[in-house]
C-alpha cells in the first residue's frame, strides 16, 4: 500500500503565456499509484489549467476541494465550487478546461486512468497530442514517443517511402 501526505509532495508549477499558470502535486506517482494517477491542482486568480483538450485512452474525474472557478466542458461554461464532481469519459464530447474566473485560489484534484498509449485532441487549436511509452502525467525520462501535431500534417504512410 502506497501513502504519502500532500504536504510531503513537492508541487511543480506550470507557466505558459499570460493567463496559464498552477501548481500540480502528483500524488498518485507519489504514493507508487501504477494504473490510478492523482494530481492536486491549485489555480490562481485570473488562471486556466491545460489547453481545452480530451484524451482517447485515459478518463478522469475532478472534485474541486476549495475556491470557486468555472469549467469549460463539452464547449458549454459551467460554475465549479467546492463539492463538485465531474467525470471526462473518453472521447471528443468530453473535453475540458479549468478556468479560475474568481477572487481565490481554486484547488481541485484531479484522478485519472494510467493507461498508455494516449492520444490527446485539441479542438481549439486543431492539434493531436501523443503519448506512447508512459501516459500524459507519467514518468517523462521512460517516455518512448510524444509529440504535438497539427491535425492537417497528416500525411499517407507511403509518402517519401
Amino acid at each position: 500500500m502506497g501513502h504519502v501526505n500532500e504536504s510531503a509532495v513537492e508541487a511543480t508549477t506550470v507557466e505558459h503565456a499570460e493567463d496559464v499558470q498552477f501548481r500540480r502535486k502528483k500524488l498518485g506517482e507519489a504514493a507508487g499509484g501504477e494504473r490510478l494517477g492523482a494530481s492536486l491542482y491549485e489555480l490562481p486568480p485570473g488562471k486556466k489549467a491545460w489547453p481545452y483538450h480530451w484524451h482517447t485512452a485515459n478518463e478522469e474525474a475532478l472534485y474541486v476541494l476549495a475556491g470557486e472557478g468555472s469549467l469549460r466542458h463539452d464547449d458549454e461554461t459551467v460554475p465549479l465550487e467546492p463539492g463538485d464532481y465531474v467525470a471526462f469519459p473518453t472521447g471528443p464530447e468530453s473535453a475540458h478546461r479549468v478556468v479560475n474566473d474568481a477572487e481565490d485560489t481554486l484547488r481541485y484534484l484531479v484522478v485519472s486512468e494510467m493507461r498508455e498509449p494516449d492520444v490527446l485532441g485539441y479542438p481549439d487549436s486543431e492539434k493531436v497530442g501523443v503519448y506512447a511509452g508512459t501516459p500524459p502525467g507519467g514518468d517523462e525520462s521512460e517516455r518512448v514517443l510524444s509529440g504535438f501535431f497539427r491535425e492537417d500534417d497528416a500525411v499517407d504512410v507511403w509518402e517519401g517511402e
